[in-house]
């Protein structure tokens, strides 16, 4: 019979063996780690199993247990230990198949996300279903703004380059024809090369390239420059733009890129908003935060366009039909980018006869 005295033995026996064989298995592991998952789970149980059947011998032999008693015992721990090997067989079998059937829904595309997965597996598939929906969502924007930088680089260049022959070739002779010729050539160079910096300046923020140079400004004064800038636009459209912004709205940000974000909304609102109907700027501070708001009477925007006004190149057909004065498409997209560099929001809705867009910042204390 054992005695008492004998626990710390078995305790630092049995402590020692399983340490010895738990060190065999993590090296085993450890080279086996590019091998597939189940391999990794027999080696685990193999490892407990291991671990348990050398104790118990060693306690065996201690105690000097010998014949069917020595026979029973081991026989329980050899039973316990088939049991673990084919319930982690039946495990790490399950967890191969469902492995497999993931990779073979990766490689069909487009990828759906498999149901009925482990935990884990079905984390990593949904995960990988939203990363596809994004990565075809930018993929249709791309081939969106190629065929509309295409279509609005080819039709420009096509007619500068037939008044171009036509003045070459002596066709026209007129001196109002060739000074007619002369501005429309001149009004689209200006035109395209607009398109490139705005190319170029998307560019930029797309790239995680945009260099702001913060200071404390006041909304206010913002507002009064946009309005400064915008406002021939708005009197040659025949619209009605007017302004109201609180005396004080301080913020932290590059007045610049800020105060092109928010001509963009303002340029983008005169353009679709009817001769004799008016086009209001407003800056104030709502809820902690500063707010600028442009509200336009463009008829409002489809519902189920609202989502994707700011996305590259994007022209509502309904309520929004580009003009001949329309802008590239790029504005409202250049405009999120500035907003979310400074931290802050940028958003739409539709608000009585037209749409209100809107950009929150921080206040500056």
């Amino acid at each position: 019979m054992p005695h008492p005295g004998d626990l710390p033995v078995v305790i630092a026996v049995t402590a020692g063996l399983g340490l010895l064989i738990a060190l065999a298995g993590v090296w085993l592991m450890w080279r086996l780690r590019t091998r597939s998952i189940g391999v990794m789970m027999a080696v685990v149980v193999v490892v407990a199993v291991a671990a348990t059947l050398a104790g118990v011998v060693a306690i065996i032999n201690m105690m000097i247990i010998e014949g069917p008693t020595k026979d029973f015992v081991l026989s329980v721990v050899a039973v316990g230990g088939l049991v673990g090997l084919g319930v982690a067989f039946v495990l790490a079998r399950r967890v191969v198949q469902e492995s497999r059937r993931l990779v073979a829904a990766v490689r069909d595309l487009p990828f759906a996300a498999p149901r009925g997965l482990p935990a884990e597996l079905q984390t990593i598939a949904n995960t990988l279903e939203e990363a596809y929906a994004r990565e075809q969502a930018l993929e249709g924007a791309r081939r969106e703004l190629v065929a509309w930088v295409s279509h609005d680089l080819r039709t420009p260049l096509a007619g500068m380059r037939a008044m171009a022959e036509a003045l070459e070739d002596g066709v026209v002779t007129d001196p109002e024809t060739t000074r007619r010729y002369h501005r429309q050539i001149k009004a689209e160079v200006e035109r395209l090369s607009a398109m490139v910096d705005d190319l170029f300046e998307l560019s930029r923020i797309h790239a995680g390239a945009l260099r702001l140079s913060r200071s404390r400004i006041g909304l206010a004064d913002l507002v009064a420059d946009t309005l400064a800038v915008a406002e021939p636009l708005a009197r040659a459209k025949g619209v009605v733009l007017t302004a109201e912004a609180a005396a004080a709205v301080p913020v932290e940000a590059d007045a610049g890129a800020l105060g092109r974000a928010l001509r963009n909304l303002v340029v983008n609102a005169i353009r679709h908003t009817p001769s004799d109907r008016p086009v209001v700027l407003r800056a104030a501070v709502e809820s902690g935060m500063a707010c600028l708001s442009v509200s336009d009477c463009c008829g409002g925007i489809p519902e189920e366009d609202l989502p994707r006004v700011f996305e590259v190149a994007f022209r509502g057909e309904a309520a929004r039909t580009p003009t001949a004065d329309g802008g590239a498409g790029l504005g409202l997209a250049i405009a999120q980018g500035i907003v979310e560099a400074h931290d802050g929001e940028i958003g739409v809705v539709n608000d009585g006869p037209g749409c209100r867009f809107e950009i929150r910042l921080p206040l500056v204390g």
